[in-house]
C-alpha cells in the first residue's frame, strides 16, 4: 500500500482546519488520513499565533481580560468560526430531540437556533474566564493554556476520524475523513500530544507537568463522550460535529489547566 507523503497530509491539515493560504492537491482518502493525523500539528500552529496575540496585547500594556479575550478569538478567526458553528449546529441538532434525519437538517440551516445560541455563550465565557485567569498569573501560563487547549482541539478530531466512526451523511467533510485513522495510528499521536504538552509543562513547574497532559487527556475523554453521544443520536459524525468536538475539547483543556 503506498503512504501518503507528509507534505500532502499537512497540506489537508492546515488547508481544512484554518484559513491560512495552503493550497490543498489532493482529496483522497490517503491524503484525509494523513491530514486527520497532522491536525494537532495545526492546532499547535492556531495556538501558537492566539499565544503571541496574547503576549504582545500584555506587553503593550493591555490587562490580562483583554488578552484573554483575544486569544480566544485568534483561533476562531482562524476557521472562519467553523468549529464555533459547528458546536453551535451540533447542539441545535441534540437539543431539538428530534430523529436522526430530522436533527440532521436542522444542522444544515443556516441560522441557529437558542440551543447553540446559549451553548456558543458559555462556550466563549468559560474559555476567556480560563485564559484570563492564566494571563492573570503570568504570561507563560496563558501561552501554555492558549497552546494546550488549540493542540488538544485538533487532537479530538484525528481521535473522532478513526477507524469505525462512520459518517452520518455520505457528502460533506465528515465523510471525507471519517475512519480514515488507524487506531493505533490516532493513539500514538495522543501520546505524542501527551508527552509534549507534559514537557511544555515542566518549564513552568512541577505541578504543570501534571496539570498540562491532564488537561489533554480530560479534552480527548470530554470530546470522546460528545462524540458518542452524537455517535448515537445521528448515526455517524458530521463536519459540524468535528466543530463541537473541537470547542469541547478546547474547553475542557481550559478548565483543567484553571484549576489548582
Amino acid at each position: 500500500m503506498s503512504r501518503t507523503p507528509l507534505p500532502h497530509g499537512l497540506r489537508f491539515a492546515f488547508g481544512t482546519l484554518t484559513v491560512l493560504p495552503v493550497t490543498v492537491t489532493r482529496w483522497d482518502r490517503e491524503t484525509a488520513r494523513g491530514g486527520m493525523l497532522c491536525a494537532p500539528v495545526a492546532g499547535l500552529v492556531v495556538g501558537a499565533g492566539a499565544a503571541l496575540v496574547g503576549v504582545t496585547l500584555l506587553a503593550m500594556g493591555a490587562g490580562p481580560l483583554l488578552a484573554a479575550v483575544a486569544t480566544a478569538a485568534v483561533p476562531a478567526a482562524l476557521t472562519r468560526g467553523l468549529h464555533l458553528d459547528g458546536l453551535a449546529d451540533t447542539a441545535d441538532g441534540l437539543g431539538s430531540g428530534k430523529p436522526a434525519e430530522d436533527a440532521l437538517r436542522i444542522m444544515k440551516q443556516s441560522d441557529i437556533g437558542p440551543f447553540g445560541v446559549i451553548t456558543l455563550l458559555f462556550v466563549l465565557l468559560a474559555q476567556v474566564a480560563a485564559l484570563f485567569q492564566a494571563y492573570e498569573a503570568s504570561w507563560a501560563r496563558g501561552v501554555l493554556a492558549a497552546v494546550v487547549s488549540a493542540t488538544a482541539a485538533r487532537l479530538a478530531l484525528t481521535l473522532a476520524a478513526r477507524t469505525g466512526v462512520p459518517p452520518a451523511r455520505p457528502e460533506g467533510l465528515g465523510a471525507a475523513v471519517a475512519g480514515t485513522v488507524p487506531v493505533r495510528g490516532a493513539l500514538l499521536v495522543t501520546l505524542a500530544v501527551t508527552v509534549a504538552a507534559a514537557g511544555a509543562g515542566a518549564l513552568l513547574g512541577t505541578y504543570d507537568v501534571v496539570r498540562a497532559p491532564l488537561a489533554v487527556l480530560a479534552a480527548c475523554a470530554s470530546a470522546e463522550l460528545l462524540l458518542r453521544h452524537c455517535t448515537r443520536r445521528f448515526g455517524g459524525i458530521t463536519g459540524d460535529v468535528f466543530g463541537g468536538l473541537a470547542e469541547t475539547a478546547a474547553t475542557t483543556a481550559l478548565v483543567v489547566l484553571s484549576l489548582g
